[in-house]
């Protein structure tokens, strides 16, 4: 008995590639991989089907066509095995390769060009143990078929697993960077505030003293009159060169003025130390709308350009959450509203310079809602701008995703609004956005005592 054994030949071996040469990524396709076209006509000899074996040790397979047309296919692995058997020799060496074809005809994977690596690599494991290392048949074109390896399939699944865990492993560092860092911001705001603070409550205080003082000074000059009535040139003349009538029309409105612009700042300042809240260890009843105005507060000097800010505000129950986390989520929602309303209100400027009766407007909308979790307050900030793209919405969430032009986005704002909605809160973070009309995202928090 002869046996035909699987040789190579170094005049015509197929050079592949080094793995790492490949132009590999998560999004790689099937096109991306080297792909195998050896055609035979199934009137041909088997020999033949040897021969181009022997001339490429790396083709896994040869492509058979009656007439040019596609029909099936035979491994390298089936050839040498249905030719190595008993009689193999002389029942189909020289014989048309039709005849081996009909006696080792298995299920094809046929998958376009267009399948992503890692579907295909699912695609070929899931096949029956027999078929596991058969060559995958790809469909480059309309009735235009060329094979793929299957281990060099595997060796780039391989390779895009390694760049999975290394994204996934980048993404977290710079998770917990971000994290550290508003951490840090935190603590280095709630210094401040407190430094502010102590100052502002003496000045606070003092103000109260101040218009106390003043009123009883002024009931000590209207004694003066009326007890010595007689004009006196000398203090006539200073009333008039200071100007006594106005001075006490003009200075109880002044230190009015002065308390409202002290109460102002202590708000902000209260601000501020809300929002510092970024290291709270513990959840506690947290009230939203407080949250929701101290952001507002904060970001009062960026509601420029007319943008309306509309509250529909409903009574809400307490939520056990992080306060300061949230107002993080509130500040970075608002953030990108106003981001998006400045730069549309822009383009439109340019684009229709005669004007349309658009007005940029924020609304907040506050609300209890029942769920199939149960009953959950519901936060929702929506603006009237370009809205965002539908291909975007699948990816808004993901960390280093951004539609902000290079320099202005870093991609990690919506993503740990995300984790701190989702993770630290057990809530939704949900997005409904219509291209040309309005964006919105809506907050889903557990009421405390509910599940």
């Amino acid at each position: 008995m002869f046996a035909v054994r699987e040789t190579s030949s170094e005049l015509s071996v197929l050079h592949i590639p080094e793995i790492c040469t490949w132009n590999i990524s998560l999004e790689s396709t099937l096109l991306d991989l080297p792909l195998y076209n050896c055609q035979i006509e199934l009137t041909q000899q088997a020999k033949e089907v040897a021969q181009a074996f022997e001339q490429n040790s790396m083709l896994p397979g040869v492509i058979l066509t009656d007439r040019g047309n596609f029909v099936g296919i035979i491994s390298r692995r089936q050839f040498f095995e249905k030719i190595n058997r008993r009689y193999g020799l002389e029942m189909f060496f020289k014989r048309p390769i039709e005849v081996l074809y009909r006696f080792s005809k298995q299920d094809l994977l046929v998958v376009p060009g267009s399948k992503l690596i890692v579907e295909a690599a699912q695609e070929s494991l899931y096949r029956s143990a027999e078929l596991v290392y058969e060559p995958v048949v790809v469909e480059i074109a309309p009735q235009t078929y060329k094979l793929l390896d299957v281990h060099q399939l595997m060796v780039a699944q391989s390779r895009i697993h390694q760049l999975t865990n290394k994204l996934l492993h980048k993404q977290t560092q710079a998770k917990l960077i971000q994290t550290e860092k508003m951490a840090s911001l935190g603590r280095i705001v709630a210094e401040v505030a407190h430094e502010i603070r102590n100052p502002l409550n003496c000045i606070w205080g003092n103000l109260t003293f101040l218009l106390s003082y003043f009123e009883n000074l002024l009931q000590l000059m209207s004694v003066y009159e009326e007890e010595y009535s007689a004009p006196c040139p000398r203090i006539d003349a200073l009333k008039k060169e200071i100007e006594f009538d106005f001075l006490q029309e003009d200075l109880p409105i002044t230190l009015e003025g002065m308390e409202l612009g002290a109460s102002q700042l202590l708000k902000i300042v209260n601000g501020l130390h809300h929002f510092s809240h970024m290291d709270e260890t513990k959840p506690a009843e947290t009230d939203i709308h407080e949250c929701v105005e101290m952001t507002l507060l904060i970001l009062k000097n960026r509601f420029k350009n007319s943008i309306e800010v509309v509250k529909n505000y409903g009574e809400l129950p307490l939520v056990s959450g992080y306060s300061g986390q949230l107002s993080q989520v509130f500040l970075n929602l608002l953030v990108n509203a106003l981001d998006a309303l400045t730069e549309y209100a822009a383009d439109r400027e340019i684009h229709t310079p005669c004007g349309d009766n658009w007005q940029p407007q924020i609304e907040i909308t506050t609300k209890v809602i029942e769920t199939e979790l149960g009953k959950r307050v519901a936060i929702c900030i929506a603006d009237n701008g370009p809205g965002i793209a539908p291909e975007n919405h699948q990816q808004i969430f993901d960390t280093f995703f951004t539609t902000k032009p290079a320099g202005k986005g870093s991609g990690m704002g919506l993503a740990i609004c995300n984790q701190i909605v989702t993770e630290k809160h057990g809530g939704q973070l949900k997005l409904r956005s219509q291209p040309g009309k309005n964006t919105e995202f809506e907050i889903l928090l557990p009421i405390v005592g509910t599940t």
